[in-house]
């Protein structure tokens, strides 16, 4: 009886908790997922060369490797946070990788890069502030901030122009000019200091009878096709208009 009693609340036992098992919602377990940040495979270029030093880990504190030049060209690879500041684990290509301030480079890939560019230029002096330019020209074709930047750019450049003429009249030895029957514009025109321009793309004209370079208006001339209407645009036309006089002009005394 004892046996039959027990076999009968085993039987009953399995059966509630087979039930049970049954009944009780069954619980998926969710996919781990994890979005890898969206600046990963990326690319970039160095543009700041006060915070661009390629180090062996993130950390302000961490050996450099190198300080990257501006207009390195970078694919990033990682991204974490320490001492206060976002690093970029990157490819400095062709070759090399490291840890960099991620404010040293700049790309499409963040919002308003391309207003942080445009300040960093209008701060600069010098041939760094053309070179700066021209990356922004390059990285930002439809940026806001382009009309503005294409005039900033035509008038450092009509600067840069009036410190050539000077440079070039001080270096220029006139009685070789004089002695070789080669014109006076071809020993400008191939003055050696115009050399670092035309890297960039970055073409002045030359007025023969007063002696002076002068900026060929090209971000100018973009400003007033491109972006009409703008009051850009309407200034840009009066530095055309004005650097077809300088063309013109003669020298003081010339007939």
């Amino acid at each position: 009886m004892k046996i039959v009693l027990s076999a009968i609340l085993i039987c009953l036992f399995s059966m509630t908790f087979e039930t049970l098992a049954q009944s009780r919602p069954v619980v998926k377990r969710s996919a781990v997922t994890t979005s890898k940040p969206r600046e990963i495979g990326q690319t970039a270029v160095v543009m700041d060369e006060t915070l661009s030093v390629l180090r062996q880990k993130p950390s302000l504190f961490a050996e450099p490797i190198q300080r990257m030049r501006r207009g390195r060209q970078v694919r990033i690879l990682g991204v974490t946070e320490a001492d206060g500041v976002k690093f970029y684990r990157v490819a400095a290509l062709p070759s090399g990788s490291g840890w960099v301030q991620a404010d040293s480079i700049f790309g499409r890939f963040r919002e308003g890069d391309d207003a942080r560019l445009a300040k960093l230029v209008q701060s600069m002096n010098g041939f760094d502030q053309i070179e700066a330019a021209v990356e922004f020209f390059t990285l930002y074709p439809t940026s806001q901030f382009r009309p503005a930047m294409l005039l900033l750019f035509g008038d450092l450049l009509e600067e840069a122009a009036a410190k050539l003429s000077k440079d070039a009249a001080s270096r220029l030895d006139r009685r070789e000019m004089a002695a070789s029957a080669a014109p006076l514009h071809s020993y400008y025109l191939n003055f050696v200091s115009l050399d670092r321009y035309r890297k960039l793309g970055i073409l002045f004209l030359f007025n023969s009878s007063t002696r002076q370079f002068h900026y060929d208006g090209a971000s100018w001339s973009e400003l007033t096709k491109k972006f009409p209407g703008t009051p850009e645009a309407a200034e840009a036309q009066k530095r055309l208009d004005s650097l077809t006089q300088k063309m013109a002009k003669k020298a003081a005394g010339a007939n």
